[in-house]
């Protein structure tokens, strides 16, 4: 097989268990899937996936031609200690060589984790704290001011009184967010204090208020080694945008502006692992960075499909491999997200409710075959 850039001088398969977050695959869908999609098709593995859940009723549970069996971890507030000692429980059964977690509220833990799970041979790749903090929500403003980025000024707040001082400065309409997810366009006070107790009572303080841009929605996947160089870019435009924001069609784009932008955050930050830059492009041509994701977007398998297989390319980085940076990808390339019902059966429910593991996938296979 022809050697691409992405590709590694060792073309052997490897064997490997990777553990995967996020398999919420619902109307606002987590990334997990697509990561599993994008990982399970490069040939270079032999990859057994580990699924690590929070709900029971998170869809990805039940896909067994992806996920080989699955366990369920404690919420993020739960803390490290908790999360430690699930994940060292899973390890000395499964024999972790990575973990990807994909939800931004997890992330936290994980990195604080990051030193503590390699010593037990886990490896990870994510950002610093450092990185991760750079771009909060709470700080993108400082940040693009630092960088010379294009950011939207906003208001950290704590009360909802501070609102109307808050819209004097930023004008309507203006766009009410949460710090890890969620955001609302406000038109009047009414709305915007509606909004504000909305996300505080779903995701907590402070909520972010940010001044309104419009324009053209885009979206842009990298990939950051951690030492400045972005390994792979692929912006994409939103074609279809369900009620939540979310895309569900998208295309990939040819603009070399956008792809300068996501390298100069990745120099800038030195950012390691997979991370989405939420662009407004302007009618004037200004790109107004909104939010910087630091993981994977949940339509990253649009970047397997176009030749730049960011998942893939993550785990050759994390097992210490080399990857050299995409130079193409295919342009006008789309994905049209899709919603299926996935018939399963009661007991596999419970026991993934019950018992905190799900039956491993062989075993579900040798009980089709001897039905």
């Amino acid at each position: 097989m022809k050697k691409q850039a992405g590709d590694t001088a060792d073309s052997e398969k490897k064997k490997i268990v990777i553990a995967v977050t996020a398999l919420n695959a619902i109307d606002s869908p987590g990334p997990g899937v697509a990561v599993i999609r994008a990982i399970r098709e490069c040939p270079d593995f032999d990859v057994r996936i580990i699924g690590l859940s929070y709900d029971a009723l998170e869809p990805g549970l039940y896909m067994h031609d992806l996920v080989d069996k699955t366990y369920q971890v404690p919420y993020p507030s739960a803390g490290t200690d908790s999360l430690l000692a699930r994940l060292l429980y899973i390890h000395e059964i499964e024999k972790i060589d990575l973990i990807i977690p994909n939800f931004d509220a997890e992330l936290y833990n994980f990195i604080k984790l990051r030193d503590r799970l390699k010593k037990a041979g886990i490896s990870t790749f994510l950002p610093d704290l450092e990185q991760f903090e750079a771009r909060d929500k709470i700080k993108l403003y400082e940040f693009g001011q630092k960088h010379g980025l294009l950011v939207p000024a906003d208001k950290v707040l704590y009360h909802a009184k501070d609102l109307k001082a808050t819209a004097e400065v930023l004008g309507y309409p203006m766009v009410v967010k949460g710090k890890f997810y969620d955001a609302i366009i406000a038109n009047t006070l009414e709305q915007a204090e509606k909004a504000f107790y909305k996300i505080q009572a779903k995701w907590g303080l402070p909520v972010i208020v940010q001044e309104f841009i419009n324009g053209t929605e885009i979206n842009i996947a990298a990939l950051g080694d951690g030492e400045g160089n972005a390994i792979s870019v692929i912006p994409m435009r939103k074609l279809y945008i369900t009620d939540k924001g979310k895309a569900w069609a998208g295309i990939t784009l040819d603009d070399a502006s956008y792809i300068e932008l996501a390298r100069k955050f990745v120099k800038v930050t030195k950012w390691r692992g997979g991370c989405e830059l939420e662009i407004m492009q302007t009618a004037d041509g200004k790109p107004y960075i909104m939010e910087v994701n630091p993981r994977f977007p949940a339509w990253i398998y649009l970047t397997a499909a176009a030749g730049q297989n960011q998942p893939a390319s993550l785990v050759r980085m994390a097992l210490g491999q080399k990857v050299a940076p995409f130079k193409k990808y295919e342009i006008g390339k789309m994905f049209i997200r899709y919603a299926w019902d996935l018939i399963t059966d009661i007991t596999e429910f419970q026991s993934i409710s019950g018992n905190g593991e799900h039956q491993d996938k062989k075993k579900v296979d040798s009980k089709v075959s001897l039905n």
